[in-house]
């Protein structure tokens, strides 16, 4: 049976579209989760550093600047809470894209996938429960 070119290529097109979005949004989460392993080594590298000096360098673009010790730890744990609330927040639109992606191709959703941990309460439950058994 053959199908009109122009719908074939919009069917691709759409395809195409949402897939570049997935993966946009994959090398964002990758980007990000490299920046945070880089404030964590800096967070370390802080606790390890000499308590005697309470003055550091720290660079920014192509400036080298002088930050109290404190400031710079504030500092980098505020870049640290924000990308992770971005890494969260991409990896739950991640998800979305994903089953648009599917949609569009024809799949069905992704089982399992929005699955969501338990919560502390409901572990103790399952725990206590497992116990009877």
């Amino acid at each position: 049976m053959p199908q009109d070119p122009e719908i074939v290529l919009q069917f691709l097109q759409e395809v195409e579209e949402r897939a570049e979005e997935v993966l946009t949004d994959k090398q964002q989460i990758v980007y990000l989760d490299l920046k945070r392993n880089q404030n964590r080594e800096a967070l370390r590298a802080l606790q390890r550093e000499a308590a005697e000096t309470d003055m550091l360098m720290v660079c920014f673009g192509n400036m080298f600047i002088q930050f109290p010790k404190t400031k710079i730890r504030d500092m980098i744990q505020i870049d640290q809470e924000y990308l992770d609330e971005e890494t969260a927040r991409l990896q739950t639109e991640l998800k979305i894209k994903v089953n648009f992606l599917y949609e569009a191709q024809g799949k069905p959703e992704l089982k399992g996938f929005r699955l969501t941990p338990l919560r502390p309460e409901e572990m103790r439950a399952v725990q206590q429960d497992r116990q009877l058994i």
